[in-house]
């Protein structure tokens, strides 16, 4: 094997591993309290399973610097592309990738865009692309950046976390309702949910309306249903076929019933689905950042896709009425019936809405209460900060768009204040909840406190619950009778009267020792943060500026007398409350930006104030704050690489573990 430069993985004090020439260390029990007492199995990865071209890469590796190199290498890439399939924020995965890299001194870099995907290794001697679509997946985004962070503490092997993630892929670790969820038939249930509810709480329509909209819900879902099952060349129908079946059932209910329909809230409401709204604001963040290339091409990409989905509801109205357009100008009338400031069940409405968002996001059911929580907040801050500034401005005759400025900067920013919150009380809980699965620490039988107890009876408890409702895995339940296990021969071992010196183990319970250790990890915060942003964000926005361009709405007319006659001339002008959609877009998407900016720099700020302040904390406890705070910076921030500028004058660059610049001569010589 080769011999090379150690890369030191010990990010906050952790057990030294070293790559390249020494074998990564197999205890990965040896932070979960368990491993000089447990006899394991060794767990290999079958790497032959691998596409051709990452088997020669690795192959290639494997020569040159040792399997766990290689190997290191394949966990990179897969997690960048199963994080990608999962929509995950890009800022973020780069993060992720760039913690690995640092970690074990990977000489790799990546190039992530809205599609394609390009990874270079061993300094571009290898160069690996790929096409990877993409859909919203929040456990999938969940589960791989816990996979990566149990490799980067140690807590796993690399061959553990290779196998994990086939089994995260396989949906072996998704529970049964959500695996009912995630796909066809069972999605089926929640596109007319989505449709309905959307049409009636964000584009003004009626209950009359919300009936069409869920019929065209599932009429778009069994289309779509249709020509995924045919596969290849057929998806690319999928936007336009979609957007034309809506258009004709939707035109046939305003024909033939009564003309009393709001189409625009039908419309919106079923393609409400397929607008990927969340790109808009994403682009704009990749823009702010830095990542130019991307940020431009996701919103130019996200734009056209909505125009598709537009003219395709617009030809399908065209096929079932004489005059389309008149039409679009008459539907109006019958839009905003229902006025939600006054009706009891706004806010159980929106919930019903968030439910079938979430269902759309394959979010965990078991974790529902998580993502209602930060959209409700977010939800009700927007709304009421816009409600303030609109009847400022109505008092004050103003027209401007500060209410919708404020209110989606304080909306987003309470969003993320709201899920930095949950999610670090959900780890404190869930640390001593796992402390005692894993045998972390001192057992709650052995505390004088009694909150340890408490803690760990109301999650077992909760967990049995919703495993006996089928909306949990049963794997959890499972953990907690391998808990008693642990705990009854740890003892026995530390018993210097009895024989025992090892805890065996099946091999059932090995896979759920490793599933433990891997859930244990902290939670990501953005997949629980954008489902809420997705509520948010302005997907209808641009769908009615293509409707605008699609249908002109009509000159606003107005009679002016001539001064000292009885005359009257007429003048025509825009409505701009109708030609002002792509400046409203702006403003929404950058407000959006920017107030999930503010959110997550507040969150950091204070997380330093409290670190500077708490002088009752260990160092380690506040070394750890300082990680989770690092994390959060790949939210609205590009990552940064000491090799991307490793010439710049004037700055001393500080080159990751293990790794020398080419730019001095100790560097040209190794």
């Amino acid at each position: 094997m080769a011999s090379t430069s150690p890369a030191d993985a010990d990010k906050a004090g952790e057990a030294k591993r070293r790559i390249a020439g020494v074998s990564i260390s197999t205890e990965s029990l040896h932070r979960a309290g368990l491993g000089s007492v447990m006899s394991r199995s060794e767990r290999r990865f079958d790497a032959n399973k691998l596409p051709a071209d990452m088997l020669r890469v690795y192959g290639a590796l494997e020569e040159k610097y040792g399997e766990e190199y290689a190997l290191l290498f394949v966990f990179t890439m897969r997690t960048a592309i199963e994080m990608h399939r999962a929509w995950h924020m890009t800022l973020l995965t780069s993060k992720i990738l760039q913690r690995i890299k640092d970690t074990y001194g990977l000489r790799m870099t990546w190039n992530l865009g809205v599609i394609r995907l390009i990874f270079r290794v061993d300094d571009g001697g290898f160069e690996l692309h790929r096409k990877v679509p993409y859909d919203y997946d929040s456990e999938f985004q969940d589960l791989h950046m816990k996979i990566a962070s149990a490799l980067c503490d140690g807590h796993i092997t690399i061959h553990e976390a290779l196998n994990f993630q086939t089994e995260v892929k396989d949906h072996v670790h998704t529970a049964r309702c959500g695996v009912f969820l995630r796909d066809f038939p069972g999605r089926l249930i929640v596109y007319p949910g989505l449709a309905a509810t959307c049409a009636v709480i964000f584009f003004s329509g009626s209950w009359r309306d919300a009936g069409i909209a869920a019929l065209c819900g599932l009429a778009t879902g069994l289309l779509e249903w249709f020509l995924c099952w045919i596969g290849g060349e057929a998806k690319v129908l999928i936007d336009i076929g979609c957007g034309t079946i809506t258009g004709i059932i939707g035109g046939l209910f305003y024909r033939f019933g009564g003309e009393s329909s709001c189409l625009s809230s039908i419309f919106l409401g079923t393609l409400y689905w397929y607008f990927y709204g969340t790109a808009f604001v994403l682009g704009l963040l990749e823009i702010i950042a830095g990542e130019l290339e991307t940020g431009v091409t996701r919103f130019m990409a996200v734009s056209i896709k909505t125009f598709v989905l537009c003219l395709g509801a617009s030809v399908g109205l065209l096929l079932t009425s004489p005059s389309p357009a008149d039409i679009w100008s008459e539907q109006s009338e019958n839009c905003g019936s229902i006025d939600l400031g006054a009706q009891w069940w706004r806010i159980p409405l929106y919930l019903a809405c968030s439910v079938f968002a979430l269902a759309q996001y394959r979010f965990p059911v078991v974790s529902y209460w998580r993502g209602l929580t930060v959209q409700l907040v977010a939800y009700e801050v927007q709304y009421q900060v816009f409600e303030f500034f609109k009847r400022r401005s109505s008092s004050e005759a103003l027209e401007d768009n500060i209410d919708t400025m404020a209110s989606n900067i304080l909306g987003a920013a309470a969003a993320v204040v709201t899920a930095c919150l949950l999610s670090r009380l959900i780890d404190v809980i869930q640390q001593k909840y796992y402390a005692q699965l894993l045998q972390r620490g001192k057992h709650r039988d052995d505390s004088a406190s009694r909150v340890d107890d408490v803690l760990y009876a109301i999650v077992a408890a909760e967990t049995k619950f919703s495993a006996k409702l089928n909306l949990g895995r049963k794997a959890e339940v499972e953990k907690i009778e391998l808990e008693k296990k642990l705990r009854r021969e740890t003892a026995e071992i530390r018993d210097p009267g009895n024989p025992r010196t090892k805890i065996e183990l099946s091999k059932k319970e090995e896979d759920l020792l490793i599933d433990t250790i891997i859930t244990a990890e902290s939670i990501n915060v953005w997949a629980m943060l954008m489902p809420a942003v997705y509520q948010l964000v302005p997907g209808s926005m641009i769908a009615k500026l293509w409707f605008n361009s699609i249908f002109p709405p009509p000159l606003i007319t107005k009679d002016i007398p001539i001064e000292g006659t009885n005359f009257t001339y007429h003048t025509y002008e825009l409505d701009s409350n109708q030609d002002d959609v792509f400046s409203n877009l702006m403003v929404i998407s950058c407000s959006l930006a920017l107030g999930l900016i503010v959110g997550f720099a507040f969150v950091q700020l204070f997380q330093r104030f409290y670190n500077a302040v708490a002088f009752w904390e260990s160092d380690e406890r506040k070394e750890a704050r300082n990680d989770e705070r690092a994390k959060l910076q790949g939210m609205y921030a590009a990552t940064k690489d000491v090799m991307d500028d490793p010439e710049t004058d004037g700055d001393e660059v500080e080159y990751p573990p293990g790794e020398k610049g080419f730019n001095d001569e100790e560097g040209v010589e190794n």
